[in-house]
């Protein structure tokens, strides 16, 4: 007599992942890296960290509002004689600032008035998610790991090649009414949250209607696949939150508000 046995294959354990932050100084503020993978020792996940940081690096050199050396303020200030010498940066953000206008129906502006009178181009309200996103190609390209980089509000997460799935991050949304609370969190694995309000730098953000600053409780949050355009859409529904929300629905719908 033949007694046929069943064998149970178990299943083959997911591999434990390290976890490792990577800081940085630029832009006026600090950028955090994380990287999570089997070895966060290795040299090309170190390599990588370090050219999303010289990328922002470049950024500021070449957009800065504050650096008199940048190529932004040294055009505003007419100490430049033709386009040759800046870098195309500058041209490539001026059509991204145009589009944004266009697409959030004028909530988002990267022109304003200053006293006097004078028209300026401040793209600060672009640049920020534009360069994030673009510096964590960097670490789209590395092999076998998840990332996140998180900068002043703006976070962006996502994998590298041969990873077909990975453990959500869990992205806080700080509480604008209690300093160091969380008012929700959100899980995301593959894109980008953004979030834009008056509770840590004041009216930084100009309704372009009134051309005055925002000053108001709540904060506005928007979840998508690209992080500039989560970051415009977040000015946008800061200024004003229904309009950018109808706009959002209408032309953007990858994208999700979150009004605090």
């Amino acid at each position: 007599m033949t007694t046929a046995l069943t064998t149970t294959v178990a299943a083959p354990r997911s591999p434990v992942l390290a976890r490792r932050a990577f800081v940085d100084q630029v832009m006026g503020m600090p950028v955090s890296v994380h990287v999570r993978a089997v070895d966060t020792s290795r040299s090309d996940v170190e390599a990588a960290a370090a050219r999303v940081f010289a990328h922002l690096h470049r950024v500021d050199a070449v957009l800065s509002t504050w650096r008199a050396d940048s190529d932004l303020l040294r055009v505003q200030h007419g100490e430049v004689d033709g386009v040759d010498e800046v870098h195309p940066w500058l041209a490539d953000v001026t059509d991204l600032c145009l589009e944004a206008e266009d697409r959030t129906d004028g909530l988002f502006r990267a022109w304003r008035r200053r006293p006097g009178g004078r028209l300026s181009f401040d793209p600060t309200g672009l640049v920020k998610g534009w360069a994030v996103a673009a510096a964590a190609e960097h670490l789209r390209i590395v092999p076998e790991i998840a990332y996140s980089i998180g900068a002043g509000g703006d976070v962006v997460v996502g994998t590298g090649t041969g990873v077909d799935e990975a453990p959500p991050w869990r992205i806080g949304i700080e509480d604008p009414r209690q300093r160091g609370g969380l008012a929700r969190v959100v899980t995301v694995t593959r894109g980008a949250v953004a979030t834009s309000g008056a509770a840590i730098r004041g009216g930084h953000v100009v309704d372009p209607r009134t051309g005055q600053g925002i000053v108001r409780p709540g904060s506005a949050t928007v979840v998508g696949p690209d992080l500039m355009w989560a970051d415009v859409w977040a000015t946008a529904a800061w200024v004003d939150p229904e309009r950018a929300r109808a706009l959002i629905e209408q032309r953007d719908p990858a994208y999700g508000l979150i009004v605090i």
